[in-house]
């Protein structure tokens, strides 16, 4: 009987196990559908009535949130760099169009940071948002002790502006296999870094009042490490995504990553270089 009973236990056990199997198969079938169906419907669009209709859809943004903003003086510094990113993109529009997918993440990206200017980041009433809509707050479900909203902005930077990096760096440096996704979490990283600095930096210009408001750090003595550290993550797991993707449609995806590695040069430079630059020059 033990004997038995031991069998039907593992039968039943290797049964359930088949049908997570198959369950998993056919949600990953269904992922696949639904994202071959929203790629149709994006290439269905012509590029520039997509582009025109997101930028349309921006400038109604920025009407909005410029509208009785909370602090006019900090939404004006929080748009500086948005109005760069803007030129940016125009003039890049021309001479290399971009994805309408990374147009889409750019755009969500962009209507998060317009919210944060609208209220300044530390004030952003999710809170009350949340409570009105399940009758409590999201901090005290999740233990926060204050406005997060900011952290998820930096979040979403490396989550949404990473695969647009990346699809820049492959189509203008032609980088391949490793360096096709460090270099995105790489960009990401320093710029995120770099916007702190500038965060400083215009806070010491503009004055107490108005420097706090726009470094939104809430008394946080840390506060520019984490907002780096969350938009690291936030790259980090948009590249393993995109790597686990590549991965499963791509058939030299494996030979392409180690060939990325491989050493081109065996030479070293530095010094070396130099010598050999004198020599080429003398001749």
């Amino acid at each position: 009987m033990p004997v038995k009973s031991s069998k039907q236990r593992f039968q039943k056990t290797r049964q359930r196990v088949r049908q997570a199997g198959q369950q998993a198969r056919e949600q990953v079938q269904h992922a696949r559908e639904r994202a071959s169906t929203l790629a149709a419907a994006l290439r269905a669009v012509p590029g520039d009535q997509y582009a025109a209709a997101l930028a349309g859809l921006f400038v109604v943004v920025v009407m909005f949130s410029g509208m009785r903003a909370y602090e006019p003086g900090t939404w004006l510094l929080e748009n500086a760099p948005v109005a760069l990113g803007l030129l940016f993109l125009g003039w890049s529009y021309r001479v290399m169009p971009l994805s309408r997918v990374s147009y889409t993440m750019i755009f969500v990206f962009l209507c998060l940071h317009e919210t944060g200017a609208h209220w300044t980041y530390s004030r952003v009433p999710y809170d009350v948002w949340w409570q009105n809509l399940f009758g409590v707050t999201l901090n005290s479900q999740l233990g926060f002790e204050r406005n997060q909203f900011d952290r998820l902005v930096h979040f979403s930077y490396g989550l949404l502006l990473a695969y647009p990096i990346r699809e820049m760096f492959l189509r203008v440096a032609n980088v391949n296999g490793f360096w096709g996704y460090f270099l995105p979490l790489d960009f990401t990283m320093s710029t995120s870094a770099l916007y702190e600095l500038l965060e400083w930096a215009t806070a010491s210009v503009v004055g107490s009042h108005a420097g706090n408001a726009f470094l939104g750090s809430q008394g946080d003595p840390w506060d520019a490490q984490k907002d780096i550290a969350m938009a690291s993550l936030g790259a980090l797991i948009a590249m393993t995504v995109i790597a686990l993707v590549t991965w499963r449609y791509k058939r030299d995806f494996a030979r392409e990553f180690g060939e990325s590695l491989r050493v081109k040069l065996s030479a070293p430079l530095g010094e070396e270089a130099i010598a050999r630059f004198q020599l080429g020059a003398g001749r």
